[in-house]
């Protein structure tokens, strides 16, 4: 008798944990850990997705951007332009890697260059301007306001 008692009360307990308070424990804990996978799930796709992505997306919206940000980037270090720069696209560019050259002049009759890149597959610009020959800018990730958007 005491094995069949022990049989009952086993089986009840099983059970109890298929229907009733178990069912009650699984349903929740289930729901927990659903709710965990998709924060997390939506976190790693935030952290893929949210990375820097290039301020000019196209050879001609890079090629249309450069006189304004470059001639900005000139006044802001005192340099006057005497006309607006005329750019170009260099030899070699594609899709996936932009590359765009200004010239132009001093309104003291310094020439000035203006090189500007970006890459698609690692979001990363750069830009340098020489004026004279010497570097005024090197390599700098954003030219004129466009720092103003990426610093805030």
């Amino acid at each position: 008798m005491e094995i069949r008692r022990k049989a009952v009360e086993m089986s009840r307990q099983v059970m109890g944990w298929v229907t009733g308070t178990g069912r009650k424990k699984a349903l929740i804990l289930g729901s927990a850990a659903l709710l965990v996978l998709a924060l997390v799930g939506g976190g790693v796709a935030f952290v893929v997705t949210s990375g820097d992505d290039l301020t000019y997306q196209t050879q001609s919206a890079l090629r249309k951007a450069m006189p304004a940000t470059a001639a900005a980037e000139l006044q802001k270090r005192g340099v006057t332009l005497a006309s607006p720069l005329k750019c170009e696209d260099l030899p070699g560019w594609t899709k996936t890697k932009m590359r765009v050259s200004c010239s132009g002049t001093t309104s003291d009759k310094k020439p000035v260059e203006v090189l500007g890149s970006g890459e698609q597959e690692t979001s990363k610009s750069y830009y340098t301007i020489l004026v004279d020959g010497q570097p005024v800018v090197e390599n700098a990730p954003c030219l004129g306001a466009d720092c103003n958007k990426q610093e805030g």
